[in-house]
């Protein structure tokens, strides 16, 4: 368990970084998960705390991404408005995909902050928020201030497939060429960063040069999980109940891009896999002779109750649960390509993917293909070590905890 306490970055900026903001414009891009220790939100301390009020803060605009201020949208085109408690305005930056902040709000601003709970999983669309927006602001010379908070998954374990290259997009959406806002650089599927380290390695390394402060959060170790910070969990997407599901959801996240249902529409969306078709009784023999470590695969069927991916709906579903028994040993990627592999062997017929939604997610074209033809999931995982320890050496300087 944790020792000391942990604060969130909007917290330490109260305390001793107010100077950042102090007088100043304000536009903030958060949304439900921007709150402190005790569940206050980012809008009502920097619009309501006696020490904001003091430091002349001046919260102009809110900005929110994917599923919206309050975090429950789940489908395209979410509209902006404004917050009930404040009036302030908010514009959304989801459309038909994650949008930057429009150059004319900006300039009305002396500042940007940052705030959201990323998962530590490549394909989270937050990350390209908020890369979209440090590409806006640095255009116009505004300067960044990212809050950071823990990887609720830990900080130390990084696990490969690396998104290939020649899939990545690190832009907006432009004509003849869709944005990829869950497939922005050639990093592993999880990549032990925070969401302020991501900050820092996205800022260099695509070139966005903005201008960019990050303030850490307080007290965490990158070896704690987010139940050892002591900090309240708020669902960062309306389909991760738990940080149990944000462990897995690194595994399932590919399937989402086939006609396999990960549980949406249930209580522990992102910890099943199932449809009708399937043989699961087979495929969870084939997973419990693989024998992988920290998991264990029971065969448990479900009925999705209104799922937002439109899978199944009301009906009862052939699956299996994905049970983490030792979370330190837990390795997603070899979940996701075992699941994979299994799949592909007990019903190769009634299996569909999206291939290239499947590979922006996943990362590797060549590894969907070598599952799909039967070879071993850990030999195709394996491949990927070396990339991956490349990419811990590289990420290494953006570091911000121990």
């Amino acid at each position: 368990m944790h020792t000391g306490r942990i604060l969130p970055g909007i917290s330490v900026l109260l305390e001793d970084s107010l100077g950042l903001i102090r007088g100043k414009r304000v536009g903030l891009l958060t949304n439900q998960t921007g709150v402190d220790r005790s569940g206050a939100s980012d809008v009502a301390l920097l619009t309501r705390s006696a020490r904001a009020v003091r430091a002349d803060v001046h919260l102009t605009v809110l900005f929110s991404p994917e599923h919206g201020l309050r975090g429950v949208e789940d489908r395209q085109f979410v509209g902006g408005g404004v917050e009930g408690a404040t009036g302030i305005p908010v514009y959304s930056l989801y459309g038909a995909s994650v949008l930057p902040p429009p150059d004319s709000v900006l300039r009305r601003l002396d500042v940007l902050v940052i705030d959201l709970q990323d998962v530590g999983t490549r394909t989270w669309t937050y990350v390209a928020s908020m890369v979209y927006a440090l590409g806006a602001c640095d255009r116009i010379h505004l300067p960044v201030v990212v809050l950071d908070r823990p990887n609720p998954i830990t900080g130390i374990h990084t696990e490969g497939p690396i998104l290939d290259s020649a899939l990545a997009n690190p832009e907006p959406g432009a004509p003849g060429r869709p944005a990829r806002p869950y497939a922005l650089a050639p990093i592993p599927l999880r990549h032990g960063l925070t969401m302020g380290e991501l900050a820092l390695y996205y800022n260099d390394v695509l070139g966005l040069h903005a201008d960019l402060r990050v303030v850490p959060a307080r007290g965490w170790r990158r070896a704690l999980w987010f139940d050892e910070t002591g900090l309240p969990w708020v669902r960062p997407s309306p389909n991760l109940p738990s940080p149990e599901s944000a462990l897995i959801y690194p595994a399932l996240v590919a399937f989402e891009a086939s006609n396999l249902s990960v549980g949406r529409g249930t209580a522990d969306a992102f910890q099943r896999l199932g449809a009708p078709w399937l043989d699961a009784r087979r495929v969870v023999a084939l997973l419990a002779d693989r024998g992988l470590p920290g998991v264990r695969f029971e065969r448990d069927d479900f009925t999705p109750e209104h799922p937002t991916d439109g899978k199944y709906g009301g009906r009862r579903v052939a699956g299996l649960h994905v049970v983490v028994t030792d979370r330190d040993a837990f390795q997603a990627s070899r979940v996701g390509a075992a699941l994979l592999w299994a799949v592909a062997r007990v019903d190769p017929d009634s299996l569909h993917l999206d291939t290239l939604a499947f590979d922006l997610r996943f990362g590797s074209p060549e590894a969907r293909l070598a599952l799909l033809r039967g070879t071993d999931p850990d030999a195709v995982i394996d491949r990927s070590l070396p990339a991956v320890v490349a990419f811990e050496q590289r990420a290494r300087r953006y570091a911000l905890y121990h």
